[in-house]
Formats: structure tokens, sequence, C-alpha cells
């Protein structure tokens, strides 16, 4: 008999990590499947990183550590804070996790009561919502279409905002859409902030080194340096640096911020793991010339992806800025009928012709709350990704 919380009970399952399991199932019976759906490098972590790893392990530094991170780390973070975004931090202000997502977690546990509402921009990551949710607040989603590059605009986060409205929150460049916020962008919803004191907002930067043609980055915090206080600039080692198993997340925020989160973490995983943490202080003060080499590897295979995408019958594919993310729009496909006889009426039916079928796993876009859409990651080998997208267009030319 299951004796779920009303809180875990409004929480959706991860709808990507469901694809890459479903993908696996069908791998596992033999089937040629190719999977796009996982948001993961599949460069391999820098060895300098790794023997980081190897000397922290040897040199016995295997024991529990500080609750937000060992001060070197901390200082690692601070460094690359003022190195590359402009911003001033000391220890303080900065909390360590065990990855991204436990830096989210963290402050809406620390911050949101039940009636708080949470501003996020849609189409958005899956999980976005659903922290909120567990923190036993409400996620306000604010639709943003393709004409405005799916980004939120300062008229739409206006209309959002209401008495309750406790955060805003910010990805860029954004998974799923891969588009990304100017500084220009920045500065109308500072605009819109300063109004409404009683508003945090979290910047989620995690993608921040993979921008293209030649775009700059920008976050709120440096483009609205009055507005610090009241942000908390979230960042990790997982995209950038190929890391995700690694499990660091880091972010600069007001102390006093950062100190509840620290009370949070102490509850529930203590410290992020001891010799992810040397290895994380390798990568952040390491060597940074591989970050736009593989950059531009991304690139190349963003080109090929759209290029194909956007030759397919029923489909319309947009150039993303950053990330490692397409996002299709597949409306020209819904109320067609695919080879196999499958009606597709959602972007959930597309998405599951296109496994059944063509045998390759991408993610639907009402996942991430915006359809009618699917998500594909391309990072992964181009010759793959070439195999893949020619399979979605033979899809899509046969569906009738």
């Amino acid at each position: 008999m299951e004796h779920s919380s009303n809180r875990l009970a409004a929480v959706a399952p991860s709808a990507t990590l469901a694809v890459t399991q479903l993908a696996r199932e069908l791998s596992a019976q033999g089937q040629d499947v190719i999977g796009l759906g996982a948001g993961e490098p599949d460069f391999d972590t820098p060895e300098h990183i790794k023997q980081a790893a190897v000397e922290a392990i040897a040199s016995g530094k295997t024991k529990y550590t500080t609750v937000d991170g060992i001060p070197e780390l901390k200082q690692a973070v601070v460094d690359k804070f003022a190195r590359d975004n402009n911003l001033q931090y000391t220890h303080e202000n900065i909390s360590v996790a065990p990855g991204g997502k436990a830096i989210i977690f963290n402050a809406m546990m620390a911050t949101l009561n039940p009636g708080d509402e949470v501003i996020i921009p849609t189409p958005a990551w899956v999980s976005y919502p659903e922290i909120v949710r567990l923190c036993g607040a409400t996620p306000v989603l604010v639709p943003c279409s393709a004409r405005d590059d799916y980004k939120l605009r300062a008229a739409a986060l206006e209309r959002a905002i209401t008495p309750k409205t406790k955060w805003v929150m910010i990805n860029s460049p954004s998974n799923p859409t891969g588009m990304a916020y100017s500084a220009a962008d920045l500065v109308t919803l500072g605009d819109v902030l300063r109004n409404h004191k009683q508003i945090m907002v979290l910047t989620d930067d995690i993608y921040e080194h993979l921008l293209y043609d030649g775009n700059g980055f920008a976050t709120l915090a440096e483009i609205a340096p009055d507005l610090s206080e009241r942000v908390l600039t979230m960042n990790g080692v997982s995209k950038a640096y190929a890391m995700t198993g690694w499990r660091i997340g880091y972010a600069g925020g007001p102390a006093w911020l950062i100190k509840l989160m620290a009370k949070v973490m102490a509850q529930t995983t203590t410290n992020p793991c001891s010799v992810s943490q040397w290895a994380a202080v390798a990568a952040l003060n390491g060597p940074q010339d591989f970050l736009a080499e593989r950059a531009q590897a991304f690139q190349g295979r963003r080109d090929v992806v759209v290029s194909m995408l956007q030759s397919a019958k029923g489909l319309e594919c947009a150039v993303p800025d950053g990330a490692f993310y397409v996002y299709p729009n597949c409306g020209g496909l819904i109320g067609r009928t695919s080879s196999a006889g499958r009606l597709l009426e959602t972007d959930i039916d597309v998405a599951e012709a296109i496994l059944a079928e063509a045998l390759v796993a991408v993610v639907p876009g009402s996942a991430f709350h915006g359809s009618p859409n699917f998500r594909i990651s391309y990072a992964t080998d181009l010759g793959i990704l070439k195999t893949a997208c020619a399979r979605i267009v033979d899809f899509c030319a046969k569906a009738a």
C-alpha cells in the first residue's frame, strides 16, 4: 500500500529520464535506438580534473567537509565569478551543493511557504516547476512564444507578478530551447524587477560556456548590480567541464540566503562529495582553453542538425543561441498519420512514434510546457546525429 505525501503526489516524474530509460529498454531488446533525450556532453572529463580527484583520494581527502563547500572550492568559485562575470563575492556569498538541482532545491526550500508563487518562463526545464511544488509553493508558468524567441519579455513578466510572487527563474542559454538572453533583454527585465522589491531572482547559468556565433554571455547580477542582493546566480561544472556524474553545482548570492541554504543542506545531503569538490577546484582554476574548442564542436553539430531538420516535412526548426538542444516545432505533423498508422494528435504522439518507428528517442515539448514541439540533444557524435536526423526526416516524409 502506497503512502505518498501530498507534496510528492503533485510532482511529475522527469520526462527526460523516462525517455532515456525507455530508449535503454528498447536497446536491451536489440533495437538500434539512438538516444537524443539526455542533456549530457559526450566529451570525457578532462584529464587534469580526473587526476586532481585521484590525488585527493590518495592524500586522504575523503572525510566530511564544510556543509556548503571547502574553502578552496569557494575561493575558486569566487575567482570564477570575478573572472567571467565581473561579480564580486566573498566566501559567505558562495554555496556549493551536490549538483545544480540541489542548489535550486535548497534555495526554494529555504525561502518558500505555501501560497508563494514562482514565475517560470516556458518552455522550461522539467525540474523547475516540480521543485517549486515539492517545496509547497505554486509555479506560475508564463508561456513565451517562438516570435519572442521563447524568452520572457518585460510586459509578460509584469503581468505575471502578484503580491504572492516570491521568485522569478531565468535560464540562459535555455534548456530546452537553446535561446539566450542578451544584456539588452536583461536590462528590460531588471527595470520591471526594481519596482517589485519582494521578488528574488534565480538565474540558471549552467550552459554559460556553450554560446555560439560569437555571442557574449550576460547574467542579471552583472547587468543590474543594484539587484544583486536579490539575485542567486547558479552554475556548475556538469555541462562545460563534462562532469555530470561528479555532482557539483554552485551559486553566488546574498549572505543571508546562502546561510539559509546551508541550513537546509545540513539536514539533507550534508556536504557534496569531497573528492568531487577537489576535482571542481581543478576545473575552475585550471586551463579554460578547451571550453571554446568544445563549444565550437557543439556549434558545428548544431548547424548540421538544424539544417537537416529544417528540410523535414512538417517541422520548423529555429536556430538556438547556445546549450546543446534544438526545439523543432512539429505542428505540421499534428493531425497526420504515421506510416505505421499512428494518429499524431499531440507532440507526445509524435515523440512516441519517432521512437517506435524511427528508433530515435526525443523528448516531447509538453514535458517542458511548450507544445507542439520536441527536444533533441545534440551532445553526441556527429555521425550518430546525422543518422538520427535522417531517420526523423524520413519519418516526417512518410507521415500522411
